[in-house]
């Protein structure tokens, strides 16, 4: 395992590129190291290179493509036409469909298209090995992943393989790919360190370990961190974050490596307080120490803060913050340990840090080394010099904790070579050091009731102090401090400890404390003197800063005097009105809850949190609030004024803004601004969020939750229509709309209606709108006032219809009246006269718009079709000729309205040529009325006519019959055509339909014949000409004799889709008039489309116009 952990390491530390492995050229000169020909033709290509090349190339796991060298000069053109078929063969024998594995380079030629040729095939050859090794190592890796809680599963081999993918993919630049295979391998690791099973190092003895390697994964070879099949976990913990820092500084994320680093550094640090006794004394403190240092210097110099949004700024100061103050607090607690506790300010902030911040717990506390005396005694002066402190301004405070417990009692608690020893001497000491006023002995207790206890142990050469007395304070702080000294291996960390003015030098760089006071001393004076000077900017500034500070500084009538200031001077002619910052006086926030939601084009009202920190009410002429887009560091938008004026009282103050229509997106709190008097102020203050009781004046950051969202537009209503079948044409119909809102109100909306050309709205009769039927039992159950089956009716005007306020959030449908008008004559189908029916032929158009919203913002536009048609299709045909020479009529009548009709009587009023047989009143040979048709069904009605004598045969032939029907229907709104609305109380339900009737007088004594003769093929095939081939014979010679002429117009029509014809599509011919005369009519045509297809058909257009 050490011998592959060596090769993967070395071959990681020595490529930082990819390497092309192989590349064939071939040409008039060719040089490889497999390869050479001179001077090759077409024929050594064949039979000497192409062989050669197909040995090389015929291994599938190497990526390959050839290169062809030219050297024939344009002017040899034997040379030139040779190359170009030998590159010809090379192409034709080595590219496939799927890959062109040829480029040719011409030395005499332009190159730049070579070059792009080649570096298209160069990226395909490293895209396709990248695939294939990636596809294998991923295969392997679930391999063994499937084999984790197995005996023989090794994490080594699994590390190999893991990291080898996540190196494969950084030095593809693919490095958010590499992240998340250390992702999982840092899980995997966790997984396997932390399963039950044998005892396995820790690590961190080594030299040097007490200095983090955090961002170096290089500290340390893999061979020297693996213990049997896992490496420890001091060692490699560290080098996956490195591994994974790498990554993260490669894709410009620093504020990512020190939030994760702060996390990983605090997570780290209790797993060294779990193996702290078998680790050098304070080692964990160390280590703390210069991890934080390492990423706060190394994300720092990698962060740029040009190119990130205010809110990641804010949080990346946030996270050096926290890290800075990690490392403060642990290089104090080495400070105390070493008797620098004097110097470290007793403030809350470092008694809350270090008070809750245990004290080091080695198996065996620090003994003193030899000849150490002298530092004894100067630890010893340094404890009898100490004086308390006194606070600035003569403030006398109580001395705030900064230990756990008494380190002297805890220091001889864990000398585990000693007894504890005489308690009295703990106490007794004659420095007197190391106690607090809550840890002494009580009074009613004497030495003579304290146990005497002594150590059954033999004394020691390491120490002079005698075996029955525990250490005192300063030999504590001397034994710390050498057992640092071993610790430490950074000579720069040690000298920062080395006395205490470096001390402080460190530990300034390390802490901002004790300004508030220093302010409140020097402000009152600077204050005074621009008073003096007449500077009322710097004057009313320094106000304001006064203002700021912690309330405890100054008293009440203090602060109300700055206040008053303040206010008269807001309120006076400044000659130079400058905008005041009083981001530390006035911050916000948003109400605690969710954001406020709107949707897009909707306004709406936000309410924010306001604190004043001035001590009495203050009037606000104005106040503004500024949103930025938490996307974007701008602050973008227009400010958002309040209405009216504002009186803040001290503590948190309520405001509601209107917020204007917003762009989609999510705000956050950007700006006050406002004006206090006339003076306008502007405040950055940003307050936590806290609860909703709360009425302190919090101190302010940046917050990143945002207030407001503004939702992409989505749809916010659906207008469909209710029924999808046709209506009836001619009749006053109601169309139904389903109005369905989506999770938005539609209280107080409109819906215009438009209708379109040949569509009238009866607006004389009141709409109607009811609840939808899948919705009614959401409504009942939502809305307890909505009665059931409600039906309301209202009307509409202009096309405008006013929805009812109970209709807002149920889903309704909409009932109107509308007629679609048709002024054409409907005609009937015959075998004569066929009809081409078109679906857009009954459809009308209706627009709608609908407003909607609190100030009507929201429009939903949408244009529907309607399907109106008439109740019956009517077809006729002739089915049978009487002996008496009458003719049955049948007449067809197909429904076609999803509704029954019943049809009461029928009339046929016939053209001339026609006449009708019986009594003659035009009504059908049979009475079955009243005749019931269902939907999509059909009848047939029966009608005895003849032939009659016409003056006029044009006029007979363009005369129509007319077809009227008296029927009533049977039909609901809800499925289609239904009974039409009366208008008037009374109408009559009947309703007529007329329809004309193309009849057409029967040939009955022809003069001519057409006929198709069959074809001189038995097979046609698709692009073969065919002669098309008819005949034409008189049947008997024309009555008027008059007539001469004897030629016949004839005319071809085929479909161009199936024939084409190659002949004369029409022309003339000559046919005699004598009875029995024939001639042969010749087409030559082409089939273009294989299978049944109609032949084309011959017309004569002539014939029956004149005499024929």
């Amino acid at each position: 395992m050490a011998n592959y952990l060596a090769q993967f390491q070395t071959i990681k530390s020595t490529c930082d590129r990819i390497v092309i492995a192989e590349a064939l050229t071939v040409g008039k000169s060719m040089h490889s190291p497999d390869l050479t020909a001179l001077q090759p033709d077409l024929d050594e290509f064949k039979t000497i290179l192409k062989p050669r090349l197909k040995l090389i190339v015929q291994n599938d796991e190497r990526e390959w493509f050839i290169v062809f060298v030219s050297k024939a000069h344009p002017s040899n053109d034997q040379a030139t036409k040779m190359a170009k078929k030998v590159y010809a063969r090379l192409e034709a024998d080595f590219n496939t469909k799927k890959r062109e594995r040829c480029c040719k380079f011409d030395l005499h030629g332009s190159d730049k298209e070579f070059w792009d040729d080649f570096d298209s095939k160069m990226v395909d050859c490293i895209r396709n090995t990248l695939d294939r090794r990636v596809q294998f190592y991923e295969e392997e890796i679930r391999r063994l992943s499937e084999q984790r809680f197995t005996p023989i599963w090794n994490f080594c081999n699994f590390f190999i393989l893991k990291e080898s993918l996540a190196f494969m993919f950084e030095l593809s630049n693919l490095h958010e790919d590499s992240l998340r295979e250390y992702d999982e391998l840092e899980l995997c690791y966790s997984e396997s360190v932390n399963s039950p099973g044998k005892h396995r190092e820790f690590g961190g003895l080594d030299t040097g370990d007490d200095q983090a390697v955090l961002l170096n994964p290089g500290a340390k070879a893999l061979t020297q961190i693996v213990q049997d099949d896992v490496f420890r976990e001091f060692e490699f913990r560290q080098y996956i974050f490195a591994c994974q820092a790498k990554l993260l500084f490669k894709l410009s994320r620093s504020i990512e490596v020190a939030a994760r680093g702060y996390a990983f550094v605090v997570g780290f640090s209790k797993t060294l307080a779990l193996h702290e006794n078998a680790l050098p004394f304070c080692f964990r403190e160390v280590w703390v120490i210069t991890a934080c240092l390492g990423l706060i210097k190394s994300t720092s110099s990698h962060y740029d803060d040009g190119s990130v949004a205010i809110d990641s700024e804010k949080e990346f100061y946030r996270l050096q913050g926290d890290l800075y103050s990690l490392c403060r607090v642990k290089f104090m607690r080495l400070a105390y340990l070493i008797g620098y506790g004097v110097e470290i300010e007793k403030s809350p902030v470092n008694s809350a840090s270090l008070s809750m911040l245990p004290w080091p717990k080695p198996a065996t506390w620090p003994s003193i080394p030899p000849d150490s005396s002298a530092e004894i005694m100067e630890k010893e002066k340094m404890i009898l010099q100490v004086k308390s402190r006194e606070k600035l301004f003569s403030i006398h405070r109580k001395p705030l904790p900064l230990e756990p417990s008494l380190l002297l009692r805890e220091a001889n608690r864990r000398r585990a070579f000693l007894s504890v020893g005489n308690l009295s001497e703990l106490y007794d000491s004659s420095d007197g050091s190391g106690l607090d006023a809550n840890s002494k002995l009580p009074p009613h207790r004497s030495a003579s009731n304290s146990m005497t206890r002594t150590m059954s142990g033999p004394a020691t050469s390491e120490t002079s102090l005698p075996v029955d007395r525990p250490m005192r304070l300063s030999e504590i702080h001397v034994a710390a401090e050498h057992a640092l000294k071993q610790t430490i291996s950074d000579p720069d960390f040690m000298t920062s400890l080395s006395s205490l003015e470096e001390f402080e030098k460190r530990y300034m760089e390390l802490t901002k404390e004790g300004w508030e006071e220093l302010l409140a001393d020097v402000l009152p004076d600077l204050a005074e003197c621009q008073k003096i000077l007449n500077d009322e900017a710097g004057y009313l500034a320094s106000c304001v800063k006064l203002l700021s500070l912690d309330s405890g500084l100054f008293s009440s009538k203090e602060r109300q005097a700055f206040q008053s200031e303040v206010v008269q001077l807001a309120h006076s002619e400044m000659k130079h009105l400058v905008p005041l910052d009083v981001s530390s006086l006035i911050t916000f926030a948003g109400n605690a809850g969710p954001p406020l939601e709107l949707c897009d084009g909707d306004p709406g009202t936000l309410s924010v949190a306001v604190w004043s920190g001035f001590p009495d009410d203050i009037t606000l002429e104005s106040l503004s609030l500024r949103l930025s887009a938490s996307s974007s560091a701008d602050e973008g938008i227009k400010a958002i004024k309040s209405s009216d004026s504002h009186v803040l009282v001290p503590g948190r103050n309520i405001i509601s803004f209107d917020i204007p229509p917003q762009k989609p997106g999510s705000y956050v709190l950007g700006a006050l601004t406002g004006q206090i008097g006339k003076l306008s102020f502007r405040s950055h203050g940003f307050s936590q969020d806290g609860p909703v009781e709360t009425d302190e004046f919090i101190s302010f950051e940046k917050p990143t939750r945002p207030v407001l969202k503004v939702r992409k537009p989505r749809a916010l209503v659906d207008i469909t229509p209710a029924v999808s079948s046709a209506l009836l044409m001619n009749e006053l119909q109601w169309i139904g709309l389903i109005v369905k809102s989506i999770d938005y109100s539609l209280k107080g909306g409109i819906l215009h209606i438009d209708a379109g050309a040949e569509l009238k709205i009866e607006e004389s009769q009141m709409i109607e709108i009811e609840i939808y039927g899948s919705d009614m039992e959401c409504a009942n159950s939502a809305n307890g006032s909505i009665e059931a089956g409600k039906v309301e009716k209202i009307p509409i005007e202009n096309g405008k219809i006013k929805l009812p306020d109970w209709a807002s959030d149920v889903t309704t449908l909409v009932w109107f009246p509308v007629r679609a008008i048709d002024d054409t004559i409907t005609r009937g189908e015959s075998p004569v006269s066929p009809q081409k029916q078109s679906v857009v032929d009954g459809m009308r158009m209706i627009a709608l718009k609908l407003e909607f919203g609190v100030f009507h913002n929201q429009v939903f536009e949408r244009t529907i079709a309607v399907h109106f048609t008439n109740p019956f299709h009517v077809s006729t045909r002739v089915v049978d000729k009487c002996n008496d020479g009458g003719l049955l009529l049948q007449v067809i009548l197909r429904s076609e309205v999803k509704a029954t009709l019943h049809v009461k009587d029928v009339r046929l009023d016939l053209q001339s040529g026609f006449e009708h047989l019986g009594k003659g009143d035009g009504r059908p040979a049979l009475s079955l009325f009243p005749l019931v048709i269902a939907p999509s069904s059909k009848a047939g009605i029966l009608f005895m006519i003849r032939l009659s004598g016409t003056k006029d045969a044009d006029e007979a032939e363009n005369a129509d019959s007319m077809l009227n029907i008296t029927y009533g229907i049977s039909g609901d709104r809800t499925t289609g055509a239904h009974s039409p609305i009366p208008i008037k109380p009374g109408d009559s339900e009947e309703l007529l339909f007329k329809i004309a009737l193309k009849l057409k007088r029967p040939v009955l004594n022809p003069c001519l014949a057409v006929g198709f003769l069959p074809f001189s093929t038995a097979c046609l095939r698709v692009g073969q000409l065919v002669n098309m081939r008819w005949r034409v014979e008189r049947l008997k010679t024309p009555e008027d004799a008059s007539i001469s002429v004897n030629e016949i117009l004839y005319q071809v029509e085929a479909n161009p889709q199936n024939w084409m014809v190659a002949g004369r599509k029409c022309g003339h011919v000559s046919l005699s008039n004598e009875q029995g005369s024939r001639m042969e009519i010749t087409v030559t045509c082409m089939p273009l489309v294989s299978g049944y297809v109609h032949p084309p058909q011959l017309g004569l257009p002539e014939v029956g116009r004149g005499k024929h």
